[in-house]
């Protein structure tokens, strides 16, 4: 059975990587369809912290990844605010705090690759961080100081893209698992479903995320991250009040009094499970340098499946067939990197040079 309607793109994968680059290619004027195994949001971005932080995440060789992160953080504002999100958008800063002298040292490097790049950040003692944050154990050993890094609740940006695909005249279909990509004339030429339904399509936008490696992004693997919902109980304030990272944890403060703690990183396949002992290093990790999370209500704890690649760089761009593009590999930083991965597919779609990138 095939479908009556040819579109001009289908998006395989309706998490946020997916949705953006859906809303994005509609807002252009093409047709299309997003293709989601359960329901949107259901994979990684459901589970994600919503860091938008990549002065903290910038590491030793990663430099292309860098670059990346920066410029979908300089987007994250006004993509907010077209969502109608902007007020969602916490631009707290983030700081990274040295539990013992070890992790002093190792943040130390950090810093110093964060200066050698430019990046805006600044060492502080452990006095200084108590004043920013006075929730922090006396016994930290410094840390840094990241004031443009931010957060944003990833469940309020995706019910909003599945808005905005909506008024965009997209279409999202749930439920509807791919069993493989359709071809003729020497190119992808849509989907089949395993109802066995073939969707037609001039350009097939593969954003499945940990699931893309069977449809043609072999690079890609699961990498499994447990995290924590938290909570303050009664009148009580809340713990912090921006992004707390450590070199094993982090700490993202919600609206409602509510705290993300995350998150491991696994290799177990697609293993989804919530183990005791993934719950009970989070616990340990945080209460290193936050005592007082040990007094807060547990709600729920949930694994998800992030998208990694060798290298860590998302795959984004043209696939190894014509009619088949990528948007998938964005391992942690998924949430950052939607309005860039957005900017750049739609670009590939209608032979744009994608706005991000004008100027450069």
């Amino acid at each position: 059975m095939s479908s009556s309607i040819h579109y001009d793109t289908i998006v395989v994968g309706g998490g946020v990587i997916g949705l953006a680059c859906a809303r994005e290619a509609a807002r252009r004027g093409l047709s299309v369809v997003v293709l989601e195994r359960e329901t949107a949001g259901s994979g990684a971005s459901g589970v994600a912290a919503g860091m938008l932080a990549p002065v903290t995440e910038a590491d030793f060789g990663e430099d292309r990844l860098l670059r990346m992160n920066l410029a979908a953080r300089e987007l994250w504002p006004a993509f907010a605010d077209e969502l109608g999100v902007g007020s969602a958008l916490r631009e707290d800063g983030a700081l990274v705090v040295a539990a013992d002298r070890d992790d002093a040292e190792e943040l130390r490097r950090l810093h110093g690759l964060q200066r050698e790049l430019g990046l805006e950040a600044q060492w502080l003692g452990p006095r200084a961080l108590r004043r920013v944050e006075p929730g922090l154990s006396t016994r930290v050993a410094g840390g840094i100081d990241a004031p443009g890094d931010a957060s944003v609740e990833p469940s309020l940006v995706l019910d909003a893209l599945v808005e905005a695909l909506r008024v965009e005249g997209g279409e999202l279909r749930e439920d509807e698992s791919v069993e493989g990509l359709l071809r003729a004339d020497g190119r992808i030429a849509g989907v089949r479903l395993e109802s066995s339904e073939e969707v037609r399509g001039r350009t097939v936008v593969l954003a499945a995320g940990a699931w893309s490696a069977e449809l043609g992004a072999g690079s890609v693997r699961p990498v499994k991250g447990q995290l924590l919902e938290l909570r303050v109980r009664g009148a009580r304030a809340a713990p912090l009040s921006r992004v707390v990272r450590t070199p094993r944890c982090y700490l993202v403060p919600r609206d409602g009094g509510r705290v993300i703690l995350g998150a491991t990183v696994e290799e177990q396949g697609f293993d989804k499970a919530v183990t005791a002992d993934g719950v009970f290093r989070l616990l340990e990790c945080a209460r290193e340098v936050l005592p007082d999370v040990g007094e807060l209500e547990l709600v729920r704890a949930r694994a998800g499946l992030r998208p990694g690649t060798p290298d860590n760089l998302p795959l984004v761009g043209p696939g190894a067939e014509e009619g088949l593009v990528l948007a998938t590999g964005h391992h942690r930083n998924g949430v950052l990197l939607a309005p860039l991965t957005a900017e750049l597919v739609a670009g590939e779609l209608t032979g744009e040079r994608p706005r991000a990138l004008a100027g450069a």
